[in-house]
């Protein structure tokens, strides 16, 4: 089985994505922040990131970047999921290695 790594400090949204992951099939470790993400991602087996961009201490973009630094993290899949609707935003997101980009309703 697939596990999904779903990374946001809403609540509510990481709660969302959860259970429609969850409805797909997909085992889902969730993370409120970027440094107990950056945790999981080295201690549990990964299969694809989705990560929220705005986050209090390490943002998205950090976690991206550090991420894809790790030898395991250089070839996994990763989503962006976030509010920022900037077309530089989404520029940022994809140089820095992201595989999608995908704005918050």
């Amino acid at each position: 089985m697939k596990t999904v790594l779903v990374v946001d400090d809403e609540r509510d949204m990481l709660e969302l994505v959860r259970y429609r992951l969850e409805q797909e099939g997909y085992t889902v470790l969730t993370a409120d922040s970027g440094e107990s993400a950056l945790e999981l991602a080295r201690t549990e087996t990964v299969n694809a990131v989705i990560l929220d961009l705005m986050m209090p201490g390490i943002d998205g973009l950090e976690v991206l970047r550090l991420l894809r630094a790790q030898p395991a993290g250089a070839g996994l899949p990763v989503i962006l999921l976030t509010a920022k609707s900037e077309e530089a935003d989404r520029v940022v997101g994809l140089e820095l290695g992201a595989d999608d980009y995908v704005v918050k309703p």
